[in-house]
């Protein structure tokens, strides 16, 4: 399996060995041009010298002191010296063999001074001397401009190869750089967005965008956690539904006991009266059996609602699940807090009942806690047509589309509210505002769950008077079947 690590130990390694390889060219074209400038030295050497030499020239032409020719004649021979000390240094610059043809200028000048000084008056003397020394400044003057223009060029050389190995490096570490970056940054970035998703409630699965060790190893780490997240949401989900039975058992059994009791008054009565008259004993089976009938539907309702089942679609009575669903919180509601209902006569949604019980038992449970000792629910339903004038609902996700026809179910209460900086959070997983041990998250969170899944629409806000109002939005027509 391939390694980051390595990967940027080996792209850092050949930026370190080109920066090395590049000083390394640096100093050779620095040492090439300290050759030159060494070099120019030479030929400044000689062309001095043979400025000189030129200088007593003169003088012992103007003056004809011993002296003067004597300073003569120790410049030619210190320019002889210099023209056989850097022949070659010569030779590359004006072609070969020019450092031979000077020295030769030189030996013929040196003669033709010699004989000038036997005899200083002879004027064809003079002009041959000052015609040789002038071609030998004229060539020390065209060595020297050479030597400057090859210095020149060395120079020019230098700091084209340099730029050029400036961009070259440039280019490669902005490759380099562009090259890491995307390796770490694409699948970190594929990590953030999985991990926004998860905050938002979708436990998907990661999967790697990198082959590098690294970033494997950090998604099955990350899919580790993920899995262990799930597993933990499916207790806490479980125990929720375990909770919220626990709720329907204590309601259930306080239901439970009517129909008993009835029923054992009933046959306690039957057996009193083993002689009582047909009709009055009839009525008495027929009122047993009744109550029988009414426990067996408690029952069967508690073991739909305990049970795990798939999803079965179905017509529900509203009304009747409502007022099924308060009867089993009777005992949860408190003394100071009055139900109303408002819901349309015959009014029928289609959807798995024991999930829409739960939905509404955790909506009106909340309602009852937010509430207190004293308030006031009022649960509200009617028939719309999505989109017609009047219609303020406003999602339009799902079934919940312009046109369809559609139940809207509003359960509102009077107490404090949600806080708004918390609304648009309240059905996220594991959000809660009550205190620790007393909520899960997750019963809203659930509840948007089975309504979604009913291709419904759930949302919360809070009411103009005070208090919250949730309002639910079912199809009126039954569930496609996937």
């Amino acid at each position: 399996m391939r390694s980051l690590q390595a990967k940027i130990a080996v792209a850092y390694l050949s930026l370190a060995l080109l920066i090395v390889g590049l000083s390394a060219v640096a100093l050779i074209e620095l040492g090439r041009i300290e050759d030159k400038v060494r070099e120019g030295g030479k030929v400044a050497e000689l062309f001095d010298a043979t400025l000189e030499m030129r200088r007593f020239e003169k003088n012992h032409f103007l003056y004809g002191q011993t002296s003067d020719l004597e300073d003569h004649a120790r410049y030619v021979v210190r320019a002889r010296e210099l023209l056989r000390r850097d022949a070659a240094v010569i030779d590359a610059l004006a072609g070969s063999g020019a450092a031979a043809r000077l020295e030769s200028d030189l030996a013929r000048y040196a003669e033709a001074m010699t004989e000038h000084a036997r005899d200083p008056l002879n004027e064809t003397l003079s002009a041959d001397v000052r015609s040789r020394g002038n071609r030998i400044v004229t060539l020390g003057e065209q060595l020297a401009l050479r030597e400057r223009q090859s210095v020149d060029a060395a120079l020019k050389a230098h700091r084209r190869n340099f730029l050029v190995l400036l961009l070259v490096v440039a280019t490669i570490l902005v490759a380099t750089g562009f090259l890491l970056a995307r390796r770490v940054t694409r699948p970190l970035q594929a990590m953030e967005n999985h991990m926004e998703a998860i905050a938002s409630g979708q436990l998907t699965r990661l999967t790697p965008d990198s082959h590098d060790r690294e970033f494997v190893s950090l998604t099955n780490a990350f899919n580790h956690v993920l899995d262990e997240l799930e597993r933990r949401q499916h207790t806490l989900v479980r125990s929720e539904k375990l909770a919220s039975l626990g709720t329907m058992l204590s309601g259930v059994a306080h239901e439970l006991n009517n129909p008993l009791s009835n029923i054992s008054s009933s046959a306690q009565i039957l057996k009193e009266e083993a002689d009582g008259a047909p009709a009055f004993r009839a009525q008495l089976v027929a009122d047993i059996d009744a109550e029988t009938l009414r426990a067996r539907r408690i029952v069967r309702t508690l073991l739909d609602y305990s049970g795990d089942r798939t999803f079965q679609s179905s017509p529900v009575s509203l009304a009747e699940l409502v007022e099924e669903t308060l009867r089993f919180l009777k005992t949860k509601r408190p003394a100071g807090v009055e139900v109303k209902m408002e819901i349309t006569p015959g009014l029928v949604v289609f959807g798995d009942r024991p999930r829409l019980q739960q939905v509404l038992l955790n909506l009106i449970v909340n309602a009852y806690d937010a509430m207190g000792s004293h308030g006031e629910l009022r649960i509200a339903a009617r028939p719309v047509k999505v989109g017609e004038k009047g219609d303020d609902f406003p999602a339009q996700n799902g079934r919940c589309r312009i046109g369809s026809q559609a139940v809207d179910i509003t359960i509102a209460d009077t107490g404090p509210g949600i806080p708004p900086e918390v609304l648009e959070r309240i059905f996220d997983p594991f959000f809660t505002t009550k205190d620790i041990g007393h909520g899960s998250g997750l019963g809203l969170f659930i509840a948007f769950e089975i309504i979604e899944e009913h291709d419904g629409c759930l949302i919360a806000a809070n009411r103009p008077e005070g208090g919250a109002v949730f309002r639910i939005r079912l199809p009126a027509t039954p569930r496609e079947t996937p």
